[in-house]
């Protein structure tokens, strides 16, 4: 239960607080202990809530809810994916997120998740490399090199230990924006002028686009054996980047399969095509990659879960920093059954002052 002579103040983590408290540990810091959080809660899935996100679709992107409960605290999050606003000068992905206390309903901190969604997204992405991609990896491609691609190269850097990342993206800019923004961040960076360069010698690809549609970004001959696809770009029914054919000579591991199903990149498959759930393989109830010459491909949508897992992380982090701003959230606790005589009594103050 939180403290109740503080439960009419709510922290709110601004994107400005947000920011200070990833430079205040550190990007790759951030991204291994975030990490952390979700395989704890990856442990432990059977004990939340779990639901298909609720999406509202457009002809140009889709706003969506993502909410979860383990029983002590509930979370939501509200967030968009609008690829064309990159050409408005807004950004693809906007983002919030609420903590709240079971016991007693309120909230325990209200979040901004753009930058947080980038963060976990590829913390989450990491972290099933981590079980999934061979081992000793060194290489990594990134087919797509847009917002998210800097908080993959890192994660995966910070998790799997990779050192080169090959980058390719159909706009120049976005890949010179990538190499100017990881430079000095201990990593090889190689600029690749189409997808089957930047594929070459990788062991982890990488696929990481925005466009809302069913799109073939990686086709079969590009996919040898022994290669972890992490695929993050398709994430709502019609979005797709991946040849069907890859699909079916890979091992594929999802998040929660009846939004996977929807979302991500076996919707081209038959509905009951057999797939894995990471969650089990970081339980350890089953084998994640069994051998070298292994496809892996973690078909990401993203799911409540790792949300929940990433504002538990930063609310915890909050104790400690105080990088957060008071938000007077809430209807006077002193007289809760009483809201229209704090409405009079606000009055009275106001004739006062």
């Amino acid at each position: 239960m939180p403290d109740r002579e503080k439960l009419n103040i709510v922290p709110f983590v601004s994107v400005d607080s947000m920011m200070r408290l990833v430079l205040h540990f550190g990007v790759e810091r951030v991204l291994a202990d975030l990490a952390g959080y979700i395989e704890e809660d990856f442990r432990r899935w059977e004990s939340f809530e779990k639901t298909s996100r609720l999406a509202s679709h457009s002809p140009d992107g889709v706003i969506e809810l993502m909410p979860t409960c383990d029983g002590r605290q509930y979370s939501f999050k509200y967030v968009n994916g609008y690829p064309k606003n990159t050409r408005n000068g807004l950004q693809t992905v906007a983002a919030f997120g609420v903590l709240s206390d079971v016991d007693c309903g309120y909230p325990l901190m209200l979040s901004e998740m753009t930058i947080l969604t980038a963060l976990r997204t590829g913390a989450t992405s990491a972290l099933a490399g981590r079980y999934l991609a061979p081992a000793g990896a060194k290489t990594m491609a990134i087919i797509g090199n847009g917002a998210q691609s800097e908080f993959q190269a890192l994660g995966f850097k910070a998790l799997t230990g990779i050192d080169t990342v090959r980058l390719y993206d159909i706009d120049p800019v976005a890949t010179e924006k990538c190499l100017r923004n990881l430079a000095g961040m201990g990593l090889t960076l190689v600029a690749c002028r189409s997808a089957e360069e930047a594929v070459e010698g990788a062991e982890i690809i990488t696929t990481v686009t925005a466009d809302k549609n069913c799109n073939t970004i990686l086709t079969d001959n590009l996919v040898g054996q022994g290669v972890h696809i992490n695929a993050v770009g398709g994430d709502c029914p019609g979005k797709t980047e991946l040849h069907r054919d890859i699909l079916l000579k890979s091992d594929i591991f999802v998040e929660y399969p009846e939004q996977t199903r929807i979302e991500g990149e076996i919707q081209q498959l038959p509905k009951d095509y057999p797939v894995k759930e990471l969650w089990r393989v970081i339980a350890g109830l089953e084998p994640g990659r069994s051998n070298r010459r292994q496809i892996t491909l973690f078909d990401s949508v993203g799911f409540a879960i790792e949300d929940f897992s990433a504002l538990r992380f930063v609310y915890d982090r909050l104790q400690e920093t105080r990088m957060f701003e008071e938000l007077d959230l809430l209807a006077d606790r002193d007289e809760p059954r009483d809201l229209f005589g704090m409405l009079l009594r606000k009055e009275a103050a106001m004739r006062q002052g």
